[in-house]
Order: structure tokens, then sequence, then C-alpha cells
């Protein structure tokens, strides 16, 4: 009955899986369509005169049964799946699975037949039938995908779209055991394609019910080494998601219903191109070059003294003695995050041991090694990261004597902010506080509450848009973003999105991670601004009374009032912003020669000050410019590479040599 269960967990559609990784590592959707709710759900800041109303995904008014449902896929997923998928791509190699795949593909030809004849779409009934034929007699049974590679265009159907073509709008989302996110229409759908595939019934013995061979013959041992083949290569990516991300749930329920929607759009942009958010969203394509790599990291835990609690951190060990670099995230980012694990590929091949921590604004160190209610405050932040990173590294050197060296703080965007101000209060740190041997800030603000009120005017750059049309064109940009993950989209593309679309994704991800903050701090400490109850299984309604918050409104609504009560002296949020200026700490960080910075001219978080601000304190030999690249986007370049790797020099030992 499990390998039954886990062929037909097998059976979703593996394209569309991907295309959900891929939009769900860009975080462009907003929250579900609020229970009970008809309208499209408003999100919008109280301050602003307009609204920016945001699609509305598929209902979801079986959140709490589907919540439970997708907690044990996750069980399943976790510790069935990924470990036998490691040992099935150890023993069959890549080029062999995607023969497999390639062949299994090849034989559902009749499934996308049916459907773009239903569809009305001869074009593409005729593309997949020439495919067919093709792969079938020249691609030796259709193992090799020539069409491919003779661009031969594809024109995937299933009977879910097929039902939407025909008028069938979804009513309700339903997490499926096993099979995974769908709704009622894509449900019926895929009885119907399981119907259509082939393999199913050239079993010898599809016929013999009393049989324990039932569906075992050579076609039906096929099948379940295609749809297992399928998983193989998705799992690990996926698996990760599920564990960087604070509420992927919520994340998968809104990317179905863009992926499932395969309306035509309009790829061009409609305004103008804005460089530097254009290029921010380029940070995209900073990912690991081994896709085995963060697979083979390890996980341990170190006790914060401050919170009694353990603290969970990745690393990847050298394997005799290294300098270790210490990876600190950006705005809210888990320790796999995709930048964080390219980065530590990156340091670990030339030689280092890699350290990835969560940021000090992720659940995961909010709930382990925050001493404040909710992260808001350098001065306090900035000290449990610090105390954390401490606690690692004597938990490190304790399980592996004499393996670690000389020491660096990397980090980049909050992390790079937060690494700046424990180089900057070095001096004054206390004794039992580590001190590093370098500080590397990559794209770091300088005045807190100026980047965050940016991302706030990002958020509504949609407003410069007619009100008529705000929210159709908004959809068009969530539509934009589905059609070119099917599409598949490389670092040679430049990605269609005019300068108020790309503006409004950047400041829609930074608005789904304050969400994420304020669910995170609330439900551990209930300040008593939010009306609805904070409910593990029915977050929908909080969720949309959260997002109607702002930067701006954390910090005055939530944060000043929190620390009023904690004595700090003077206008609240006046001190907040003093603290979370790296002018305050101007002196420390002119003294500190140990620190390095990276920064690009055109980052929308800096002014023109702010850089003069950066190389009159440290010198131009400790700040490298790049005149392009926005927030984070040239991160893939390697000449950004090679300056952070410049910015290590002088800590591997002479000896050292790079994987």
């Amino acid at each position: 009955m499990l390998r039954k269960a886990l062929l037909l967990m097998m059976q979703t559609d593996r394209t569309i899986l991907a295309a959900m990784v891929t939009i769900l590592s860009l975080c462009v959707f907003g929250s579900p369509h609020a229970h009970g709710q008809e309208e499209t759900a408003l999100i919008v800041s109280p301050r602003l005169e307009d609204a920016i109303v945001l699609p509305k995904s598929v209902p979801d008014p079986l959140e709490p049964f589907n919540r439970l449902v997708w907690s044990v896929n996750e069980g399943l997923l976790i510790g069935v799946v990924k470990p036998t998928a490691k040992a099935y791509r150890f023993v069959v190699v890549k080029p062999l699975r995607t023969a497999i795949a390639n062949a299994g593909h090849n034989l559902t030809y009749p499934r996308r037949l049916i459907n773009n004849l239903l569809q009305g779409n001869w074009r593409g009934a005729r593309n997949e039938s020439y495919r067919f034929a093709c792969n079938t007699t020249a691609g030796v049974g259709g193992f090799l995908d020539l069409a491919t590679r003779w661009k031969i265009p594809k024109s995937d159907a299933d009977f879910g779209q097929t039902f939407g073509q025909w008028g069938w709008k979804p009513g309700f989302f339903i997490m499926l055991p096993i099979v995974g996110p769908s709704n009622e229409r894509d449900a019926v759908g895929l009885v119907a394609d399981t119907a259509a595939n082939p393999l199913i019934y050239f079993s010898p013995y599809a016929f013999d019910a009393g049989s324990p061979e039932t569906y075992l013959g050579p076609y039906g041992y096929f099948a379940s080494v295609v749809t297992y083949n399928d998983s193989a290569d998705t799992v690990e990516d996926y698996v990760r998601f599920i564990r960087a991300e604070m509420d992927p749930y919520s994340l998968i329920q809104n990317a179905w219903t863009f992926t499932r929607d395969n309306r035509v759009v309009e790829l061009l942009p409609a305004e103008e191109q804005d460089e530097s958010s254009r290029e921010t969203l380029e940070s995209v394509f900073f990912t690991p070059q081994d896709p085995e790599f963060p697979g083979r990291a390890r996980t341990r835990s170190a006790r914060i003294p401050s919170t009694g609690r353990k603290l969970r951190f990745t690393y990847w060990l050298q394997p005799g003695r290294s300098p270790v670099v210490y990876i600190l995230p950006g705005l809210g980012s888990h320790r796999l995050a995709r930048p964080c694990l390219a980065l530590a590929e990156l340091v670990y091949r030339q030689g280092f041991t890699a350290v990835c921590v969560s940021s000090a604004f992720n659940a995961e160190f909010m709930e382990n090694a925050s001493t404040a209610a909710l992260p808001a405050y350098l001065p306090v932040d900035g000290r449990d990261v610090h105390v954390a990173v401490t606690e690692i590294d004597r938990d490190l050197r304790a399980g592996y004597p004499d393996r670690l060296g000389e020491t660096a703080l990397l980090g980049y965007s909050m992390g790079a902010f937060h690494a700046l101000f424990v180089a900057g209060t070095e001096l004054t740190n206390a004794s039992s506080l580590m001190k590093f041997d370098r500080y590397v800030a990559i794209n770091s603000p300088v005045r807190l509450l100026h980047g965050v009120s940016m991302l706030d005017k990002y958020y509504s750059a949609p407003l410069a848009w007619p009100g008529s049309e705000r929210t159709a064109r908004i959809e068009n940009t969530f539509q934009k973003i589905a059609a070119l993950s099917r599409a598949g989209f490389t670092p040679q593309a430049s990605f269609p999105f005019s300068g108020i679309e790309s503006k409004f994704l950047i400041g829609l991800v930074f608005r789904l991670t304050l969400r994420d903050v304020i669910f995170s701090s609330q439900h551990r400490t209930n300040f008593g601004i939010l009306q609805h109850s904070m409910n593990r299984l029915r977050r929908d309604p909080v969720y949309q009374e959260i997002l109607q918050y702002s930067y701006q409104d954390y910090f005055t609504r939530f944060a000043a009032p929190y620390y009023e009560t904690r004595g700090l002296a003077g206008p609240t949020t006046n001190e907040l912003a003093k603290a979370g200026d790296l002018r305050t700490y101007g002196p420390g960080l002119s003294a500190n020669v140990k620190i390095r910075v990276i920064a690009n001219e055109n980052d929308f978080l800096l002014t023109a000050d702010d850089l003069a601000w950066l190389q009159g304190v440290l010198g131009p030999d400790r700040v490298t410019l790049f005149k392009e690249g926005g927030h984070l986007g040239n991160l893939a370049k390697p000449a950004v590479q090679e300056a952070i790797l410049e910015a290590l020099k002088g800590l591997l030992p002479s000896t050292a040599r790079p994987e």
C-alpha cells in the first residue's frame, strides 16, 4: 500500500511542481483569499488614499483540514521520498534518469493529444504528434528527446486545463493526501489524466484482480520507475523550500492558483523598465552551481544561554583544518535560502568551512535565539546574532577540535547590516563574545528605517496605475511569472517587467516577510493589537489583517510601544531610527580595519549620501563599488564573486588549495 501511495504522489505533474518551486522562490504571491469572502482581498496600509487589491486565489474554506493533510504529506516527503531518492540518484546516474524521464513523458502522448484536441488547439495536437513520432523513432522509443533538440514546440495539456477552458472555474482549494495541492476541478482532471495514461493498461496482470502481481507486469514496473524517477531530481529542492519558508502551505496555495491558470498573458512591459528593481529580481539566478552541494551539508544545534533554547545551523566542514565563514542571510531569510547556500558553496570551494545561520527576522531565530519579543532594535538584534554565532562557534570547535582556524562574519542585505553592527561595536563588546578576523558586508543598508520605507514605497508602486485597471494589471504581472516558469528562464534572458511591476514584486516579497515576522512574534507574545485569533490551522483571517500593516506601521505600532515597556529612553521611534543607523557606530567602523564592504551604486536601499558616507568612513580600500546590480541582483556575476573572495583574502593558509 505504501508503494502504491508513493507512486500516486509521484503522479502529480512534475512540471507544475517545478514551476511552483521556481515561482515560490521569487515569493511573489500574496495571502490566500479570506474564508467566506467573495470579493477580492484588500491589502493596503490604512494611510494610503487608494487601494492595492490583489487578485484573489482559489478560496480555502477547508484550511484546517488542508493544513493537517499538508503536514502528513510533508512528513512523507521528508521521511520517505527524500532519503530513498538520494539513494536512487546515487545508483541511477543523471543521463539515465533523464532518459527514463524522456521515455515516460513520451508514452503519455495520448493524454496531451486528447486534451489539445478537446481544447481546439490543433497546432498543439500537431506539434505533440510530431514530437511523439520523432522521439519514438529517431529517439529510440523516446529515451532521447530529439524533438526538443530539433526545436519542435511542446504543448503540454491535461484535463484540468481542458475543464478550465470549458468554463469550470475552481471553487475551492484542496490539499489531497499523497497527491498534494489541487482544487475540485483539477482533482477530477487528475482522475481523467490517469485514465488517459496508457501505462496503466499494459500490465499482463491488469485484469487479474486476485493476483498479487496486479499492475506489476513489465509495463507496470516501468510506470513505477517513471513516476518515482520524475521526483528524484526535484524532491531535494522542494524539501529545502518547505524547511526554509515559515509557512510554505500559504505560498503553495497561492502559486497553485496561477500555475494552473493557463490564460494568455501580455509579456511585454507596458511602461519603461527600472534598471535597479529589474536587476534586483535577477538575484533569483544566484543558486548553487552543484545541485548536490546543499545535500552534503550537516546540521547541528547550539544552546543559546540567553534563551535556554537550541538554535539549528547548517555547515559544510572542510576535510582538514580551515578558516570558517559564518553567513548571515537577508531580511527574514532562512539558513537554507538559495543565496545563503550559493554563498556557502562559493566560499567552500575556495577552501573555507561554511556555516549558515537564519536571519534575526526569521521565525527559527526569533523563537530560539531572540531575547526580544520581536526584532526591530539593532543593539538587541545585533547582539543576539553575535551571541548565537559565538555559541555556534564554540559548539563546532568542541565537536571538531583543531579543525577550525580563523573566522569571518559574512552577511548580505540585513545580514550585512548585522555584521557591520558587530564590527562597529567590537571594541565595546563583552569579552565572552567572539571577535572575527574579517567582516564582509554585501549590499548592506545604512539606515534601517530608510530601507524599509523604500520597501513600503515599492509595494505601493501600482498606485501609479488607474484604479480601474490596477487589479487586472497586478494579476497580469503574476501571470507573467507563471508563464516564465513554465517556459523556463535563464540569466541570459531579461525579465519582461516594467518599473512599476518589478518594484511591486520586490515590495510584495518583503510585505510577506513582514507578515511572517508579525505572525511569529504575536503567536508567542500577543500584544493585543491584532483582532483575529492566532490560530495556526486557520491563519487566513489573521493573515489578511496583518497584511494591512506596512513596515512603518510595524515600527510605530508594534516595536515602539514594546520598547517603551522596556524603558527605552526618549521618543521611541527616534531611538529606533538612531540605533538603526550605521552612522551611530561610525567611529567603531572607521577604526576596524578588518571590514570589507561590497555595494552597488544603484541599490535602491542606499542614497548617494549613504554611499558617500560608507566610502568616507571606511576608505576606498575597504569598499568595492559596482555601478549596476540593484540590491543583490549581481551576485551571480563572476566579478562580484571574485570581489567576495578577495574580501576574504588572507584568511586561507598559503598551503590551502581550492576544491
